[in-house]
């Protein structure tokens, strides 16, 4: 199996978004791949050198699509082109509905689409975020009802972890050391010689897909309990009148202390994997009260920060009702364009009900998009003959650290750094 495979490999990578496309490029230097999204509009995109998550630039792309051919590689929405492919890998999102909990639907229809042209001897992995258990519960059902081929007899499975991070120029693709598994040992070698042979960082192959798996959510539900111990630092602090940034850099001086810093916490994975750990083990028996407890923490900074302004303002005699605020950033985080589960929209939907007139500014999102998903009207540029009540730091984006505050401030205006980047003395406040 191993070496017939591998030999003849024709890869498919399935949903080309913040994870999708530089694994597919990646790939494409050592075997035939194409990259298939059910979306044509980000199909054309691609194919004409342009690419709005940032993460590839604008000279890989080019590099690849002139390539292309030469390497039997493409772009494609068309399943009919994927059907010949022998090693799938699965890069769809896994988010959460407004109950917080999982929703799998999009693997389910993934695992759907690939069985009804799944063929003896295909490999299928999963990418895509999940708690324990569920590529073998949820997606290996799918497969084998819609292709009426049997489980680890005519195809097999595996699970290799994203651990893509937006907007990291460092931490890459081939950089990021890469755990794989896969539903059989056979299979799980496999697997493991794929990514090892582009992935100069190496490989790590998990004893089974449900290590693997638990191995992922535990990553960022880890971080996600950090984040919100120093949040909740920062909200005691805050009343105590001590600097949290302070604290924390005199308490970083001790060589184990763990240097975490306050904020808000958005993104496809640290503010949404953590559900899918505690709703398996709520399926378990097991009510989890310290994940839980830091998402409670987390999802509700925004509206935390919201409150503090509203209370500088206050202090500073600025009338609430009517007043305007000016937002910096609306991304996740810096220097990145993506919107995915961003806390601003918090802070600003929270401004907006005390009836605060709210212009965000973000040079590195998609204005349309962020239309969009949250219909709020971002500002194209900044006017100069605008002044504000109140000017909020939001996102960390270079373009903001020496930003003139001076030329829209208008009497009394409150400051407030959400990142603690600024000089300590230009601000108000900061988380």
């Amino acid at each position: 199996m191993e070496k017939a495979l591998v030999a003849n490999l024709n890869i498919a990578v399935v949903g080309l978004g913040y994870v999708g496309l530089p694994l597919a490029i990646s790939l494409a230097s050592k075997y035939p791949v194409t990259g298939f999204d059910i979306d044509q509009s980000r199909i054309a995109e691609l194919l004409q050198g342009n690419d709005h998550t940032l993460e590839i630039n604008p000279e890989t792309l080019h590099d690849f699509l002139i390539s292309a051919k030469e390497r039997q590689s493409r772009l494609t929405n068309r399943i009919e082109e994927i059907r010949h492919c022998n090693f799938y890998i699965v890069t769809v999102p896994t988010p959460v509905d407004k109950q917080k909990s999982p929703d799998l639907e999009p693997l389910r229809r993934v695992s759907k689409m690939i069985g009804q042209i799944l063929k003896p001897g295909d490999i299928v992995v999963y990418e895509s975020t999940v708690y324990p258990g569920a590529t073998e519960e949820e997606c290996v059902p799918v497969l084998e009802s819609t292709s009426g081929l049997k489980f680890n007899q005519d195809f097999h499975v595996g699970y290799s972890p994203e651990r893509i991070n937006p907007g990291d120029k460092t931490h890459t693709f081939s950089n990021i050391l890469k755990i794989t598994s896969g539903s059989n040992p056979q299979a799980a070698k496999v697997i493991d010689q794929v990514y090892n042979s582009v992935i100069t960082a190496g490989t790590y192959m998990a004893p089974s897909i449900k290590v693997a798996e638990a191995a992922k959510v535990i990553e960022n539900a880890q971080r996600d309990v950090n984040i919100a111990f120093v949040n909740e630092l920062a909200k005691i602090f805050n009343k105590l009148d001590i600097d949290t940034h302070e604290v924390l850099e005199a308490a970083g001086t001790k060589w184990n202390f763990l240097k975490f810093k306050p904020g808000l916490v958005g993104g496809h994975c640290i503010g949404v994997d953590p559900y899918y750990l505690a709703q398996r083990a709520q399926k378990a028996g097991y009510h989890p009260e310290v994940i839980l407890s830091g998402r409670r923490t987390n999802d509700g900074m925004g509206e935390y920060v919201a409150h503090e302004i509203i209370k500088l303002m206050a202090l500073k005699n600025v009338h609430i009702k009517g007043s305007r605020a000016l937002i910096l950033g609306f991304a996740f985080k810096e220097n990145c364009p993506d919107i995915r589960n961003t806390k601003v929209y918090n802070v600003v939907s929270t401004l907006q009900s005390f009836g605060i007139h709210t212009d965000v500014y973000d040079p590195w999102t998609n204005r349309q998009e962020v239309k969009k998903e949250y219909q709020i009207d971002l500002l194209e540029a900044l006017k100069e003959e605008s002044r504000y009540d109140c000017i909020v730091l939001a996102v960390g984006h270079h373009e903001f650290r020496d930003f003139p505050l001076q030329k829209f401030k208008a009497s009394g205006t409150v400051c407030y750094d959400i990142k603690g980047i600024w000089p300590k003395e230009w601000v108000d406040g900061r988380l």
